[in-house]
């Protein structure tokens, strides 16, 4: 039995992605990455933040500072001065942005992908290739202040997703999306060190690739199905719990909070999509949602810088 996913903000978005609930700010975030803009909403609001950026961002986070590190398609980035309350269309320049370090520089095809905080505060995120057809080039990083941009020891990837990581933090959940499976491993936040993978979900049949997940406060994963329209939960043993449908087959990220914590809400995109499949399909790219029970939604790390 699936639940209805219903329209919470209207938009056109090509590649709506990295969505997440910031508590201090009272704002849904996310990034649209072929469009090259971050976006924010308060719920409620009649207009939303829209900042156009000078390169595609594949995720994001929100500092310990009040900044926010910004993993653009080759390099990680700090932008330190902006107003998290802002509303309308906004410009940023390459000027006001913190290079902090170049990402696969020597890997020309890949690009920076899905990524967020783990519990300890340390940046995780993964590449992916665009070459087609794709190949396993990518790979998945840890950044911290203290020691820069490590390398986890898991196996070349083509497209990196569904980072998250148990609400203790010592597990973590990554996929390769064309193989249609979600792994997960133990794992250290102090060394970056990552144990052997073990299958959590895997599936079969065409256009059904895992995109990005979250944990949630019972140790559930939920992730979006990227070609059916789906966000999925599954308990801590891999099982199906849950069905959420969308009028929009490309579900890309999943988030829980709202001023009630009582919120599942995810992105959606129109790339790859037909002209009659967009016809069909009209709210692609919009930000769908729907009520769920309270207490489940975790609070997003927020990166330590401070």
């Amino acid at each position: 039995m699936s639940q209805a996913l219903t329209v919470q903000r209207t938009l056109s978005h090509l590649l709506g992605e990295g969505l997440q609930w910031h508590a201090p700010s009272g704002r849904w975030w996310w990034t649209d990455i072929e469009g090259r803009s971050l976006q924010a909403w308060t719920p409620g609001q009649a207009e939303h933040l829209v900042l156009h950026l000078p390169d595609r961002l594949g995720c994001f986070t929100h500092t310990r500072s009040g900044a926010l590190l910004l993993g653009f398609a080759k390099y990680l980035a700090v932008l330190k001065s902006f107003d998290a309350q802002a509303v309308g269309e906004h410009t940023l320049g390459a000027e006001a942005l913190q290079v902090l370090c170049p990402v696969e520089a020597d890997t020309p095809s890949t690009r920076v992908n899905d990524g967020r905080c783990d519990r300890a505060g340390n940046f995780v995120f993964g590449t992916l290739d665009e070459a087609e057809p794709r190949q396993a080039v990518a790979h998945y990083y840890q950044y911290s202040n203290a020691h820069g941009l490590r390398r986890l020891a898991i196996d070349p990837i083509r497209i990196a997703n569904s980072v998250c990581f148990s609400p203790d933090g010592r597990q973590m959940y990554y996929a390769d999306s064309p193989l249609q499976t979600i792994w997960v491993c133990d794992y250290d936040a102090a060394t970056a060190h990552t144990g052997s993978p073990r299958v959590f979900v895997q599936w079969q049949g065409p256009q059904r690739d895992p995109d990005g997940s979250v944990i949630d406060a019972e140790g559930c994963l939920w992730n979006a199905e990227w070609g059916t329209g789906t966000v999925v939960r599954y308990g801590p043993d891999g099982r199906e719990l849950a069905r959420y449908v969308a009028s929009a087959c490309n579900t890309t990220c999943p988030a829980l909070g709202g001023p009630q914590g009582d919120e599942l809400m995810v992105t959606t995109a129109r790339v790859g999509l037909s002209a009659a499949q967009l016809a069909a399909q009209p709210l692609s790219g919009s930000l769908f949602g729907v009520r769920i029970a309270a207490g489940l939604a975790l609070a997003e790390p927020l990166f330590a810088d401070a």
